[in-house]
């Protein structure tokens, strides 16, 4: 069984924004198979199903991103996985808009959602799929640039990033992160 997450903030104020690109991600991939996430556990809407075989969780953790450890965690420890079967996607300012990066273990490399995840669990060796949104434009804080809306060329392009994100999370289910890795990254 596979645990994926996608980090975001619940609210209607937040749907379409930057921070928000790992749950706009693991709604594409449930739409593919059409996997409801609308069960409420453990401080996430969760939905079950079949990917490339696998069993699946997808969740979106209803906490705010800085504290979404406190939602993984008791998903993590409810399914009794290992944190290799865990995949969380996430928006990532250190990557250009629009790129792709997989990534297994690690620190947290300044994301608070990843922080909260690698402080609740105790446990670093999860996978991340990181979605690029791109640094803020001179003089923008950088809260208020993830807090925002995507850009009108940006959300041109934004269906075609999701869809590909979500490819890379079907990719690490089917094949593993290593062979995703060298064919996303």
């Amino acid at each position: 069984m596979k645990l994926v997450v996608g980090l975001g903030n619940p609210g209607e104020k937040y749907i379409a924004t930057r921070h928000n690109a790992g749950f706009m991600v693991v709604d594409a991939l449930a739409k593919r198979y059409d996997i409801g996430i609308d069960k409420v556990k453990n401080k996430s809407l969760t939905g079950k199903g079949i990917i490339a075989g696998d069993q699946v969780i997808i969740a979106k953790p209803q906490t705010f991103m800085n504290l979404s450890g406190e939602a993984v965690k008791p998903l993590f420890s409810y399914i009794d996985i290992n944190a290799e079967d865990v995949i969380v996607i996430h928006d990532d300012l250190d990557l250009d808009f629009g790129r792709i990066k997989i990534k297994s273990g690690g620190g947290h490399g300044g994301h608070n959602g990843i922080r909260s995840i690698i402080s609740h669990l105790g446990k670093k060796d999860f996978i991340r799929v990181r979605v690029g949104i791109g640094k803020p434009p001179p003089r923008w804080n950088v809260s208020n640039y993830v807090l925002s809306p995507f850009a009108a060329d940006e959300r041109e392009e934004l269906h075609h990033i999701l869809e590909k994100s979500a490819d890379a999370a079907e990719a690490i289910i089917a094949d593993g992160s290593l062979t995703a890795m060298n064919r996303f990254n």
